[in-house]
């Protein structure tokens, strides 16, 4: 975590108004707690609204990369943005989607890893370069055009920004762990 402290606190339930309120309705739905990163992101309540549906469409099945691959994705980008809210909301949500201990611990590494096949060290590559330099070189692009179709390349560039923004958001805002989660110890500080 970069700040030990909230920048931009999260809204307590007594100081919603009526449209902040509405915002995070889709959040707690059949009486869900809302995470800090929505309660936080619920001060801007007419943002919130049009974030969530673009983050809907890369957490869906609408969005080509496989769930594993996606998940792998998120990882590597919240780890590279050193966003320990990020990295650790993702780790509950990769190993459901069948990503081992051993490939989160790898995620860490990056794409020389030993354990990652050709196609995972291609779309971690791909996230590499995103990070560093905002594009995807030729080689790298070959690389993961030969494992994942047009769509799935394209699905891959928006899960990376997306990720990327909220990782930015979620690091300047202070945005502190939910209650019950423990911070990745390579992301402490």
């Amino acid at each position: 975590m970069r700040l030990s402290a909230p920048r931009v606190a999260p809204l307590t339930d007594d100081e919603l108004t009526d449209e902040q309120r509405e915002a995070l309705a889709p959040m707690t739905q059949g009486g869900r707690p809302a995470l800090n990163i929505f309660r936080t992101l619920a001060r801007a309540p007419k943002a919130l609204p049009r974030f969530l549906e673009w983050g809907g469409y890369v957490l869906s099945r609408r969005n080509s990369l496989p769930e594993r691959e996606r998940e792998i994705a998120i990882l590597r980008i919240g780890y590279l943005c050193r966003s320990g809210y990020e990295f650790t909301q993702h780790v509950r949500i990769a190993r459901q989607a069948g990503v081992t201990a051993e490939e989160i611990a790898a995620i860490k590494q990056g794409p020389d890893a030993p354990l990652w096949n050709a196609a995972d060290r291609a779309l971690i590559r791909a996230c590499d370069e995103l990070h560093g330099d905002q594009f995807i070189s030729d080689g790298a692009w070959s690389g993961l055009a030969a494992h994942f179709d047009q769509k799935q390349c394209m699905d891959l560039v928006f899960t990376v920004g997306q990720y990327t923004q909220v990782s930015m958001m979620l690091n300047t805002f202070g945005v502190q762990l939910d209650e019950g989660l423990s911070l990745d110890p390579d992301l402490a500080g």
